[in-house]
Parts: structure tokens; sequence; C-alpha cells
């Protein structure tokens, strides 16, 4: 559980730095990969606290 809490922190950085050049250089490579990024991390989040709610249902 720790690992994966660290993983989603990583990926949510790793979608903010891209937000960040995409800032600062304009180029639209980095806006998608960030917006990639972030939505398969929100996914991947929301699938892990939708194990941890049906766990603490059963």
């Amino acid at each position: 559980m720790l690992l994966f809490r660290w993983v989603i922190l990583l990926l949510l950085l790793v979608a903010g730095v891209s937000f960040a050049f995409y800032a600062g250089t304009g180029q639209m490579k980095y806006r998608r990969f960030g917006w990639i990024v972030l939505k398969w991390t929100l996914l991947a989040a929301c699938g892990f606290f939708a194990v941890l709610i049906a766990e603490r249902m059963a």
C-alpha cells in the first residue's frame, strides 16, 4: 500500500513537471504527456480507493 502511494505521488509530480515544461517552452508535447499521465494516475487512484472501500464494506 505504501508503494502504491509513492507511485501515485511520483506520477503526479511527473505530470506537474511536464506542465511546468509546457509553461516554460510552449511545446504541446509536454502538455499532451502531462494530461496522459494525469488521466491514468487519477484512474489508478480511483481504482485503488474503490478497492479500499470494498475491503471496508466486507
